[in-house]
């Protein structure tokens, strides 16, 4: 039987496949960052599809964390009933979902937070959407922990398995891990323990509010991509803090949204040796940490998810383009047909989100090419 497709435990939770949907910014809530239907009929399909766990994209816990339009909203609590119908409907499938739940940070633009300036570690050029952020004050930083927490419980509230925090692609967590971004002189920047105070700080939050059995998750950076971003031996610090706290897993990635050059989304990946760009980095994790690996980034081929999972590279294989392209990629390998995706790695689909009908594949290869 192939590793892929054998039930696993995370936590108390029996997963079905060894394979994640990783977070995607979907594109499908309103303008309020309610729930709209083709939201809850993409994620239902993905768990129908022997997803073993599809993880929401990008609710956003505070109105000046949104990062892009018509991303979801988990900052009222007029927000839990959409949602609800989310967690009802994988369920319904028997499958599990987890929220990941974040903060744009510096990453965002003022038209969409209603003209407000982005906030940020410091007010570094370079690394936004257009416009310079402005310098977090101690009491905003201490605003942000709390709407973390507050989101985490509307989570659990509104019946997902799991939480997961995104500390990654050089949103606000991982800003202030990234030595480039992050240049407060105080305690929450200057040194890689006091970088990473702020996401220990939003953890122990979450865990006061979820309580010691749900399971929370960490999408972490491993490299910002820029020389001088954050280091693999300074994220593996973070897993281990996190860890010892009581992380369920971590899931591996790196880049920086919105980057042509360093964007985790990485454009033409057209054969198997070009697959799973942050292998390395989960191989070094698996072996440091004793919490479930999740890797994504690149893996489009049946073999390569097979491969790694078969010399314990990582726990799990997560994906995101080849399942906005073939929401049934892992059913239909499960069938039988074990033929690469047809996601082209064009980034398309991502840009169909801004346009409000949600993020939709605008290209794949043809049946010839395979």
């Amino acid at each position: 039987m192939a590793l892929i497709f054998d039930n696993s435990h995370l936590a108390d939770l029996v997963l079905r496949t060894r394979t994640f949907r990783s977070a995607t910014w979907e594109g499908l809530a309103d303008k309020g960052g309610f729930v709209r239907p083709e939201l809850v009929r993409l994620i239902a399909d993905l768990a129908r599809n022997s997803v073993g766990m599809v993880i929401t994209g990008y609710l956003y816990v505070s109105p000046e964390g949104r990062g892009l339009p018509y991303q979801t909203g988990v900052w009222d609590e007029t927000h839990v009933e959409g949602l609800s119908k989310i967690t009802k409907a994988v369920h319904d499938e028997g499958g599990l979902v987890a929220a990941q739940i974040a903060h744009a940070g510096g990453r965002t633009r003022r038209e969409y937070i209603d003209g407000q300036t982005p906030l940020a570690p410091s007010a570094v050029e370079g690394f936004a959407f257009g416009d310079t952020p402005r310098e977090m004050a101690t009491a905003e930083i201490e605003g942000v922990i709390e709407s973390f927490a507050q989101g985490a419980r509307r989570v659990k509230e509104a019946g997902f398995d799991a939480v997961q925090l995104h500390c990654a692609h050089n949103y606000l967590l991982s800003q202030f891990l990234n030595p480039l971004v992050n240049q407060r002189g105080d305690h929450y920047g200057g040194s890689p323990e006091k970088r990473r105070r702020l996401i220990i700080e939003v953890y122990d939050a979450v865990r006061e509010v979820v309580g010691e059995e749900f399971p929370i998750l960490v999408k972490l950076n491993t490299t910002d991509g820029p020389e001088g971003g954050i280091s693999i031996q300074e994220a593996l610090g973070v897993a281990k803090v996190l860890t010892a706290r009581g992380l369920a897993a971590v899931e591996v990635s790196g880049g920086m949204a919105g980057s042509n050059d360093y964007r985790a989304s990485r454009k033409g990946i057209v054969s198997p040796s070009q697959e799973a760009y942050f292998r390395e980095a989960a191989r070094i994790f698996k072996q440091e940490l004793t919490i479930p690996v999740i890797l994504v980034g690149g893996i489009k081929s049946y073999e390569v998810a097979e491969e790694i999972l078969g010399k314990g590279d990582a726990d799990y294989v997560s994906f995101s383009r080849p399942l906005i392209c073939e929401p049934d990629l892992i059913e239909r390998w499960r069938r039988g047909d074990k033929s690469r995706s047809k996601c082209l790695s064009c980034n398309g689909c991502l840009g169909e989100g801004l346009k409000g009908g949600g993020i939709a594949c605008v290209g794949k290869r043809s049946a010839q090419e395979e």
